[in-house]
C-alpha cells in the first residue's frame, strides 16, 4: 500500500501529539491544556503501556505492596521497567510511594485517592475478561 507524503506527515504529527505527554506536569504538550484533551485520550495516555494496568490491578488487590513483592507478582518485568512505570504512575498521581527511614530502605506503594477512582473500571475489565474466557471455552 502506497501512502502519500501528506498522509505520512499527518500521521507523524498525530503520533507526535499523542506522544508528547509530559509526565512531569501530568498534562499534554505545552500548547495543549488538560481541558483541551479528549478525556478518553487522557485516560489512554495515563494507562498506556504493557504494565501500567497490571501494576494498578496488583496494588488495588493487595492495597499495599513493596517493590519486590510487586515485581514478583508481575513475573517477567525488569527492575528498570518497573521503576520507570512506578515513577510515571506516581507523577500522574495514580499511586502513592511511601519511603520509611530504615536500613535497608522500605518503600511501599498504594493507590492514591485519584487512583482508587479507577477501581470500578478495573472490576468491569476483570469481569469482562472472565466472561471472555468462558465464551472462548464454550467455542472449544
Amino acid at each position: 500500500m502506497f501512502i502519500e507524503s501528506e498522509q505520512v506527515r499527518t500521521i507523524l504529527i498525530q503520533c507526535i501529539l499523542l506522544d508528547t505527554y509530559n509526565r512531569k506536569d501530568g498534562i499534554m504538550a505545552k500548547s495543549e491544556s488538560i481541558e483541551d484533551i479528549c478525556p478518553m485520550e487522557l485516560g489512554i495516555n495515563i494507562l498506556s503501556g504493557k504494565w501500567k494496568l497490571q501494576i494498578i490491578w496488583k496494588i488495588y488487590t493487595k492495597e499495599t505492596l513493596r517493590f519486590n513483592e510487586l515485581q514478583k507478582s508481575l513475573g517477567n518485568i525488569t527492575t528498570k521497567t518497573l521503576t520507570q512505570q512506578l515513577r510515571e504512575l506516581e507523577s500522574e498521581k495514580m499511586i502513592t510511594r511511601t519511603v520509611y527511614p530504615e536500613v535497608p530502605p522500605k518503600v511501599e506503594y498504594t493507590l492514591s485517592d485519584i487512583g482508587k477512582t479507577i477501581a470500578p473500571v478495573l472490576k468491569s475489565l476483570c469481569d469482562w475478561g472472565t466472561s471472555y474466557q468462558k465464551d472462548l471455552r464454550k467455542e472449544d
